[in-house]
Parts: C-alpha cells; sequence; structure tokens
C-alpha cells in the first residue's frame, strides 16, 4: 500500500466515524435545547405530593459528646438519641441547617417530619421551606428517620 492508498483509506475510515458522530451530537443538541426549553417555561417535572397521612415536628440537638438528640417538638421530651458516626442522620440534617444559616435563621424551630398516603417520607424545614424526600435515598437511610414517627411515644403511653 502507498501513501496515496493509505491516505484514502484513513480518510474513508474517518468519514464512517464522522457520521455517527454528528447524530449522537444532533441528537445530545436536541436533548439539551428540550430540557432548556421545559425549564424555561416552568414546567415541573416532579410528581405531585401525595396527601399528608401523618406528620412529627422535630428538634434535633447536638450534644457535648457528639450524640444528637431527637425532642418531640411538642412536647419537648426526648425521644431517640443517636450515637457514632451516623452519616446520613448528619448529612441530611447538615443540608438543611445550611440553608437556615444563609438565611440567617435561627436553629429553635423545628424540622416536620412528613409521612405521605403513598409511603414517602419528607423532612421539611418550615422555616425555608427546604425539603429532603427521604425514599431518594434508599430504604436503609429512609428507616432511620422512618423509625423516629412513633420514637419515645410508647413511654408515654404506659
Amino acid at each position: 500500500m502507498n501513501a496515496v492508498d493509505n491516505s484514502t483509506h484513513w480518510s474513508q475510515k474517518n468519514q464512517g466515524l464522522s457520521r455517527p458522530m454528528a447524530w449522537i451530537g444532533v441528537v445530545l443538541l436536541a436533548v439539551l435545547v428540550a430540557v432548556g426549553l421545559a425549564r424555561w417555561s416552568g414546567l415541573d417535572p416532579r410528581t405531585p405530593d401525595a396527601a399528608v397521612l401523618w406528620q412529627r415536628a422535630l428538634q434535633f440537638n447536638d450534644l457535648p459528646d457528639g450524640d444528637i438528640a431527637v425532642l418531640d417538638a411538642d412536647t419537648q421530651q426526648a425521644v431517640a438519641r443517636f450515637s457514632g458516626e451516623q452519616g446520613f442522620l448528619r448529612s441530611t440534617l447538615r443540608a438543611l441547617v445550611r440553608e437556615r444559616l444563609r438565611e440567617k435563621i435561627g436553629s429553635d424551630a423545628p424540622f416536620l417530619l412528613i409521612g405521605r398516603t403513598d409511603g414517602r417520607l419528607t423532612l421539611l424545614d418550615p422555616t425555608t421551606q427546604q425539603r429532603i424526600d427521604l425514599e431518594s435515598f434508599g430504604p436503609s437511610n429512609t428507616a432511620v428517620f422512618a423509625g423516629l414517627r412513633m420514637a419515645g411515644q410508647e413511654a408515654s403511653h404506659r
């Protein structure tokens, strides 16, 4: 194969690759334009929330030993205590508290843990309207907060 044949072969091979790449580029550009138009038009991609089945107002307090105390905001009774790493619990609360700090809102207001008729759980900060849909993080992470629904109430009913 001489140099001319080699360059012709390379050109044909390159052209064969560029056509599919061009189509991929067109499709990606179309998707970006569609998403941009949907956002610009105000389209909300979220599914509407199911009705509230139950809710509980909770306060989370950092303790000197590093634990997190959970209080029922209505009774001020301790309902749970979390020790150790508690990565998901801490990061979830940190995300909500960060917004309160940004808006210069104190930490006294409780968070609302909301159970919905479709089984979903939401942690809502009523002061900032920030929310975390807990089921998005999987069943084991959701269970951390789901356990707070009735926590501490069995002792008060004795």
